[in-house]
């Protein structure tokens, strides 16, 4: 029996006169690496907002498992447009995450989360440093850490790699991989660049126009999507 963390079942949105999802029927498994890919307007960035209760489908129902309750999320966005006079500090843009902060200090268990989040996302030497001096990378790995001071047991990125240089979206997958794979942290991950989803993915989620179709990442054919970048 599959150990499932949610599931979509005959899932329907649609926008005035346009269905952007069409009876998906699709599940997840716990631990899983995930990564969701097609055109522009099949439905990836609806299905996220479904996922995150931000869009109500038309028909169907998204289900987590056990309960709704128990799937903390995780959500990192696509790159931030930060300034670089942003004064906040890394590690107090990162605290600003704390969703149950009832004082102007963190308590001795956010301070401890604190600081385990920033050796995971390699922060800690710069963790005294202003937010807007920090480069492309790890501003997204800030955002990352955001996210991970949820504890949550699911993480979505959402074409989180988009804006950054090779080398900077290499560092911030391993990154993802070594979450998923010593922590069984369950990852979405949204992304436009097929050999990313490749090396880094177990599992795909190929939306389209007609439908859809899902399985394991070697099988996902590269032949299928366009050769430039109009296929986000």
């Amino acid at each position: 029996m599959k150990n499932l963390i949610l599931e979509a079942q005959n899932l329907r949105v649609d926008f005035s006169e346009k269905t952007v999802l069409n009876d998906l029927n699709f599940d997840l498994e716990k631990g899983s690496f995930l990564s969701i890919v097609g055109e522009n307007g099949v439905g990836k960035t609806t299905f996220i907002k479904v996922l995150l209760d931000e869009i109500k489908p038309s028909s169907g129902k998204v289900n987590f498992l056990p309960d709704r309750k128990q799937v903390k999320i995780g959500y990192v966005p696509q790159f931030r447009n930060i300034d670089d006079e942003y004064p906040l500090s890394i590690k107090d843009f990162i605290a600003l995450n704390f969703n149950e902060r009832k004082l102007p200090w963190l308590s001795i268990k956010e301070r401890k989360t604190l600081n385990h989040v920033l050796k995971q996302t390699k922060l800690e030497k710069i963790k005294n440093e202003p937010l807007g001096k920090a480069s492309g990378g790890e501003k997204q790995r800030v955002y990352l850490a955001q996210a991970l001071v949820m504890q949550p047991n699911l993480l979505i990125l959402d074409e989180s790699t988009a804006s950054l240089d090779p080398a900077s979206k290499e560092d911030l997958l391993n990154l993802i991989k070594e979450l998923n794979r010593e922590e069984n942290l369950t990852i979405i991950f949204v992304t436009h660049d097929i050999q990313l989803a490749k090396n880094y993915a177990d599992k795909y989620l190929f939306l389209k126009s007609d439908g859809y179709e899902q399985g394991q990442i070697s099988k996902l054919k590269e032949q299928e999507f366009w050769e430039d970048d109009a296929h986000v």
